[in-house]
């Protein structure tokens, strides 16, 4: 989660929300991003769905059954359903997203295979979200 967090702080550095995630398989990170929605002026370019993309390439298939998601914010409907599709094995987050996450939704998103691990870091997560916007308004 700490490199997760780093990615975050390298969005943040550059104006995009401070979102930071990595993808794990068999111990070894084989993708890491953040969130680029402003620099790609493209609002599917969340850190989730970016490492799937690259984490699917590095494997050279679309299934991620034997790896682990590290975000930094729980993800939202749109990166929840990525990671329905692509089977991953487990999602590992900071904070919880009050306003967007899938939580909020339903869990019935989430692949039936696919384990969540919530409130790691938590505070530094969170506090790093709250420091951008506050930044903003």
């Amino acid at each position: 989660m700490r490199e997760a967090l780093r990615q975050a702080r390298q969005a943040y550095d550059e104006g995009e929300i401070p979102v930071g995630a990595l993808i794990v398989c068999d111990g070894q990170i084989i993708a890491r991003g953040y969130n680029m929605t402003e620099k790609l002026n493209d609002v599917t370019a969340h850190a989730e769905m970016l490492v799937i993309t690259s984490a699917a390439e590095y494997l050279g298939g679309k299934y991620l059954v034997d790896c682990t998601l590290y975000v930094t914010i729980e993800p939202c409907v749109m990166c929840t359903g990525a990671t329905q599709w692509s089977q991953i094995g487990k999602i590992v987050y900071g904070a919880a997203d009050e306003k967007h996450g899938f939580t909020n939704y339903s869990k019935k998103i989430l692949h039936p295979k696919t384990k969540v691990v919530s409130g790691i870091v938590e505070e530094e997560c969170k506090n790093l979200m709250v420091r951008f916007f506050k930044t903003k308004r």
